[in-house]
This record gives C-alpha cells, structure tokens and sequence, in this order.
C-alpha cells in the first residue's frame, strides 16, 4: 500500500507537470492572436479616423476602436512574459504595466458594450423617443469620465502599489510585487470589476430580451411583406450579445472562485488547474478584439461603406446597399 506522502507527492508532481506545459501553450496562444489582432484593428482605426461622429452609437464604437486597439498592443508583452524561461525584468513590467492596460481596455470594452447595448434598445423598441443619454454631447462626456474612472481608480493605484520586490516571496510572481495595500487594493478593484461586468451583463440581457421581443414582432409583419432584408437586419444587432456572451461571460464566471484563491501563498492542485481554466477563458476575453469589428461592419452602415469603397469590394457594397434599403423603413439603428 502506498504512503500517504508519496500518494501526495505523485498528485504534486502530475500537477506540476501539466502547470509548466500549459505555461508554454498560453503565450503560444497570445502570440497567434497578436498578428491578425493587430492587423484588423490598426485597419479599423484608420478607416474611423475617416468617419464623422454623427451619432452616439459611433462614439462608443470609437472608443471601443480604442480600447481594442490598447489590449491588442499589450499581447506580445504579455505572452513574453509567461514564457518559462522569462526574465524577472520582463515579468515584473508585465505584471506592473501590461497586464494592468490589458484588463484596463477590457473593462472599457465591456462597459462600452453595455452602452452599446442600450443605445440599440433606445433606438429599436423606442424610436420615437428621445432620452438624455442619446445627445452626442453627454455620449462623449461619458465616455471620458469612464475612462478617467477607470484609471485613477484601478490603473494608477495598481501601478504604483505594485512596486515590491517579489524575491524570496511564496506567492505567485505578481501578488509577490504588490505591497500591503496593494494587495487589499487588488483585491477591491476586482471585486469592483465584478460588480461593473454583472451590472452590464444584466442591462445587456435585459435589452436583448426586450429586442427579440420587437423582433418577433418585426419577423411576423415582413413575412407578410416578404421583406428579407428587414428581417436580416434586425438579426445582426444580436451579434453584440453573440459577442458578449463568447468572450466575457466564461472568465466572468471562473474569476469568482479564483480571486478568493489567488491570494493565498499555499500552492494546491485546485489552483492550479483553476488558474489554468481562468488563463483559457482570459485569451477568450481577448479574441473579442478580432470580433468586435464584426459589429462595427455590420451595424454601422458608414462604416462598412468606408471599409468596402477602401478596399474596393464593389459587388459586396452594392449588395448590402440593397438591403440597406430594404430595411431603412424598419430598422433605425444604421
């Protein structure tokens, strides 16, 4: 019969093993993403550049240009730094300043998406309304104070508590470099993050229903009709909520139980393999910056324009400019 000791020893040395291997496979995972990552939004950003802001859902869309574009530039950094033989140096620089824009731009990218969301809703089951939050002015306002928030209240503190040496220290690299407060401060902006996503996450899923309510409603008077091009363009708003879903729910949801761990110094199993399921839903969080521009091409008609005139899709423009019309009676969110 085997001892105690050795039984625990042999599950030690299995967890181990499968940890280092999957130290290797993330930034393997982050590297790929970087090239088409990059590529796609320095093209959107230069077409947005382009484009007038004529309408709040084209504030958020830029900012949400933005946001994408500043955690696109963090991956090589970032997957540099998880490699297993990574310098000090460049760990700590990842843990001090690129990981702390990465979840900067994903907290941007998640509220915008809530804003979005919202501004869909208004202009879809509400089109003869008109409310506060739809004036370009407070649409910009309020973008600028998010992003101010959302810096001096996790960006900078967390910069600057980060400033320990983690030499001779039991907790994983990055907790061993924050201070005291630090640490409490980790654990607040977290809790912060959580409380913004599930705030967003239900407004977002409170708007959908109520869309799909109207849709329904739009499916039924256009079958009638037998306008398809209502009907498709109705459908395409739903790629925001396709999109939420994929990317930020999964680490949501294996963020809770991960945070309680990660500051504890002992090394078990469970958080292992914990971590290893919140890195996965991470770079999943991540791959949103090559799907946010579905969005963009597909809800934002001056965009798409932009995009096919510039890179002289004639055919595919003309096609969508039918159906543009088709719907123009239905659909006011173009």
């Amino acid at each position: 019969m085997e001892a105690p000791n050795a039984t625990f020893a042999s599950h030690s040395w299995e967890c181990g093993s499968v940890e280092k291997s999957w130290h290797t496979v993330v930034p393997i995972l982050y590297f790929l993403l970087f090239p088409p990552a990059f590529l796609i939004n320095v093209m959107v950003a230069w077409i947005c550049t382009h484009l007038r802001t004529k309408s709040t859902f084209m504030v958020y869309l830029k900012h949400l240009v933005v946001a994408d574009l500043l955690m696109t530039l963090t991956f090589p950094v970032r997957a540099a730094s998880m490699l297993p033989k990574a310098s000090p140096g460049l760990q700590a620089f990842a843990c001090r300043f690129s990981s702390v824009f990465f979840y900067l731009a994903m907290n941007m990218s998640t509220i915008l998406m809530g804003l979005i969301s919202l501004d869909r809703f208004l202009k879809i089951v509400m089109p003869g309304r008109r409310f506060l939050c739809q004036s370009l002015l407070f649409s910009k306002v309020l973008t600028a104070v998010v992003w101010m928030s959302l810096i001096g209240s996790n960006t900078l503190p967390i910069i600057i508590t980060t400033d320990q040496d983690p030499t001779n220290k039991s907790n994983e690299f990055c907790m061993a470099m924050k201070s005291d407060v630090g640490r409490s401060w980790h654990k607040g902006v977290i809790m912060f993050s959580k409380v913004i996503f599930w705030i967003v996450c239900g407004t977002v899923m409170l708007c959908y229903m109520c869309i799909a309510k109207k849709v329904l409603k739009s499916y039924r008077k256009s079958r009638s009709s037998n306008s398809q091009g209502k009907r498709k363009a109705k459908v395409r708003v739903f790629l925001i909520l396709f999109v939420f879903v994929i990317c930020y729910i999964p680490f949501h949801l294996v963020r809770i139980p991960y945070t309680n761990l990660q500051v504890i110094s002992t090394h078990t199993c469970s958080k292992a393999t914990l971590k290893i399921v919140k890195d996965l839903t991470l770079w999943l969080s991540a791959t949103n910056v090559c799907l946010d521009p579905l969005i963009y091409f597909f809800l934002c008609k001056a965009f798409r324009k932009m995009f096919l005139r510039s890179y002289s899709f004639k055919k595919l423009l003309q096609s969508f400019d039918t159906h543009e019309d088709a719907s123009q009676s239905a659909e006011t969110s173009f």
